[in-house]
C-alpha cells in the first residue's frame, strides 16, 4: 500500500499579504467615511458658532455706537466722566457672557470627532 501524501494548500506569502492590504484597505476606506460623515456634523457646528460670535460683535458695535452715546449724552451733566466707566461695565459683562457661551459650546464637545476617534483607538488596540 502506497502513501498518500496530503497537501494542503495555503495561499502562501503573495496571499497573505494581498488579503491584509484588502482589509487594511477597507479599514481605513470604512474610517474616511465616519470622519467625513462626522466632519458635515462638525461644519454645522462652527457655522453655528461662527455666527454667534458674528451676533455678538455686531450686536456690541450696534450698542456702543447708539447706546454709549445716548446714554453719556443724557447722564454727561450728573455723572461727568464716571458715566463713561459704567458703560464699560456693562459693555464688558455682556462679552464675558457671549464668550462664556462660545467656550460652553467648545467644551460640549461640539467640535469633536467622537465615534471617529472610538473607532481609531479600538483599531489600535486591536492592531497592538
Amino acid at each position: 500500500m502506497e502513501k498518500q501524501d496530503t497537501v494542503v494548500h495555503s495561499p502562501g506569502l503573495i496571499g497573505g499579504i494581498t488579503g491584509l492590504a484588502k482589509n487594511l484597505f477597507g479599514l481605513v476606506v470604512s474610517r474616511v467615511e465616519l470622519a467625513a460623515l462626522e466632519l458635515s456634523e462638525v461644519r454645522n457646528h462652527v457655522i453655528e458658532l461662527i455666527a454667534i460670535f458674528a451676533t455678538a460683535v455686531l450686536a456690541t458695535w450696534f450698542a456702543l455706537a447708539y447706546g454709549t452715546a445716548t446714554i453719556v449724552a443724557l447722564a454727561w451733566d450728573e455723572m461727568g466722566w464716571k458715566i463713561l466707566l459704567v458703560m464699560f461695565l456693562v459693555f464688558a459683562v455682556i462679552t464675558a457672557i457671549l464668550v462664556g457661551k462660545g467656550l460652553s459650546m467648545l467644551k460640549q464637545g461640539k467640535l469633536a470627532f467622537p465615534e471617529t476617534m472610538k473607532e481609531l483607538r479600538n483599531d489600535r488596540e486591536t492592531l497592538m
